[in-house]
């Protein structure tokens, strides 16, 4: 794991995915062949990738987007999404005769919410952005999801190991990576079912969620694990681990908390912090944000 991160302008660098969503409020998540009807539908700005920037961004990080839109409308809008968070696309591609990502979320009354995505633009993402001297030149962190090829993660880690940055990688969603790109982890970040996924055991409690952690440990040199309402446990190959409580808040929606959490966490890593002060922070931001009602763009 590199040993400094950059004190004088801190940079996160962000490869991943851009979609645009649609958000639909409905009672519950239909059951097959049920037709639900809902209470609204908006559109917002979305994509793990995009989310963790915009987040990383808004906790003070200079923030560079590495990505891809299509040449429609919902890359328009992406675009300017981004930048109204100044988040800078200078990285980010316009693939022609290519639609941009998107998905349809439902959030129900619960606050839980569900997904389908459909990434159009983002498989086409070409890594020779990460050629690009000037992306490197204040990086700290490199911040990683699987809502891309595997192979554009691979290129950009192998980048940022050239210049000592620090690898932080969500898997997610939930799938194993390759030896090669494991190897270059630096701190993995998952939540309850990616853990339970990655290490076949079951995550469902304070207790699994830092064993989890200690076991994917064996792995990777950091592990954070989030669980929701349970807290989060982090747990390093030196045999380290701390558990965060959750803070008690009322829940609106659970619907982009993971990337709160993450791109808060990296850009307070980016900034100095150590990884207990980096998850504490990354924790309340957390919980500021399940408790928000979700503005429509």
């Amino acid at each position: 794991m590199p040993s400094s991160v950059n004190q004088q302008t801190p940079t996160v660098v962000v490869v991943g995915s851009l979609h645009y969503d649609i958000m639909i409020d409905a009672p519950h998540q239909p059951q097959t062949g049920e037709t639900l009807a809902g209470s609204r539908w908006y559109p917002k700005f979305g994509g793990k990738g995009g989310n963790q920037a915009v987040a990383a961004s808004r906790a003070g990080c200079t923030t560079h987007m590495v990505s891809a839109v299509g040449d429609d409308d919902f890359g328009t809008y992406l675009l300017r999404q981004l930048a109204s968070a100044n988040v800078s696309v200078e990285y980010v591609q316009a693939v022609r005769g290519t639609g941009s990502g998107m998905s349809v979320a439902i959030n129900d009354r619960s606050g839980d919410y569900a997904a389908v995505i459909v990434s159009g633009a983002n498989l086409k993402i070409d890594p020779v952005a990460l050629e690009s001297e000037t992306l490197w030149e204040q990086a700290a962190v490199l911040l990683l999801q699987n809502e891309v090829a595997e192979s554009l993660n691979l290129s950009a880690a192998l980048r940022a190991r050239q210049s000592d940055v620090l690898i932080c990688c969500n898997a997610a969603p939930a799938r194993h990576l390759s030896a090669q790109l494991a190897e270059l982890v630096d701190i993995l970040i998952v939540n309850e079912i990616e853990a339970a996924y990655l290490c076949d055991q079951p995550v469902d409690s304070t207790e699994s969620a830092q064993a989890a952690a200690v076991t994917l440990a064996r792995r990777y040199p950091t592990v954070v694990v989030t669980a929701g309402a349970k807290g989060l446990a982090v747990a390093t190959k030196k045999g380290d681990v701390f558990y965060l409580p959750a803070r008690e808040v009322e829940l609106v929606s659970t619907h982009g908390a993971g990337d709160v959490f993450t791109g808060t966490l990296c850009a307070a890593l980016a900034g100095g912090d150590s990884l207990s002060d980096a998850a504490a922070r990354a924790n309340e931001a957390a919980a500021v944000h399940v408790s928000r009602q979700v503005s429509v763009n």
